[in-house]
């Protein structure tokens, strides 16, 4: 019988530019997105995966103390509250990634998953942390993750998630399957370049090669000051045939939804025997630092 999800992606422009009080764009782009939430229920949707730092714009585009303003305890930090209350009243799956602070002066780049009765589950903080390119100063902000791979079992199924930069690399998208993710939501903020070549070629892989769906969000526009780039959205679902299922526009704030079929992994799986035939024991090499 087919397990049908109805899944969601909010990709959104920010509302200030990025000179504008970091606590003021924090409050326009949580109510911009409490709009696109409530519609998103109208249209039945039991997933929901917001954008990279959802609350903000890019700010890793400059090196300001300022965006230290903006972090929150999770989960008790207000707008983690607040989506474990929307959850809860809209019976809604939330992923929900904000800028996290565990103690003053160590903060993560964080996604936390919130039932569908409000239960926060648990959080993924972001491993992979880019410092190589100007506009991407992410080492000013975020601590490396600690925790791990974990997978979450949500009223809709098991939700893993991977946060933008992470998505360039296969060990953890391996982690994730392995540890029984159905759907992997990577919420991500990039602009056009070498990784629009990139975008819809590597998580559609990660989908084949581990037998799951994939939810990736990009944001859109372009913010200023800084202009370091247009984020492209285009923002998608893919099945784990690697298949897009929904595709964003380009340049539009918008809702993306899709009905995912759970059911299509055990089929795939069933021809594809990837993890029967994996050779954990040769791959040695690629995990020596």
């Amino acid at each position: 019988m087919p397990r049908i999800v109805k899944a969601g992606l909010i990709q959104a422009a920010s509302t200030h530019p990025g000179d504008a009080d970091p606590k003021v764009i924090r409050e326009a782009m949580i109510s911009r997105h409490m709009e696109m939430i409530e519609e998103a229920a109208k249209q039945g949707v039991q997933v929901l995966c917001l954008q990279e730092l959802f609350y903000g714009p890019y700010f890793c585009a400059e090196q300001q103390t300022r965006w230290y303003s903006i972090t929150e305890s999770i989960p008790d930090g207000p707008t983690t509250q607040l989506m474990m209350e929307t959850a809860k009243r809209l019976g809604m799956v939330l992923v929900v990634p904000i800028y996290e602070v565990e103690q003053t002066g160590v903060y993560y780049n964080t996604a936390s998953v919130i039932d569908a009765d409000g239960t926060y589950l648990g959080k993924y903080r972001k491993h992979h942390i880019p410092h190589c390119h100007p506009g991407f100063w992410e080492k000013f902000y975020f601590r490396p993750g600690n925790t791990g791979y974990p997978v979450f079992q949500t009223a809709v199924g098991k939700i893993g998630v991977y946060i933008c930069y992470d998505r360039h690399f296969p060990e953890g998208a391996r982690c994730l399957g392995l540890n029984g993710a159905e759907i992997v939501f990577n919420p991500s903020a990039t602009v056009a370049g070498l990784s629009e070549y990139l975008w819809k070629l590597e998580q559609p892989a990660h989908a084949v090669a581990n037998g799951y769906f994939v939810g990736a969000i990009n944001r859109v526009g372009t913010e200023q000051p800084w202009g370091i780039g247009e984020f492209y959205g285009q923002s998608y679902f893919c099945d784990p045939r690697g298949q897009m299922v929904a595709v964003g526009s380009r340049d539009q704030t918008e809702l993306i939804v899709a009905d995912l079929d759970l059911e299509m992994i055990e089929e795939v799986r069933n021809t594809w025997q990837f993890y029967r035939d994996r050779r954990p024991e040769s791959y040695g090499e690629i995990v020596v630092p």
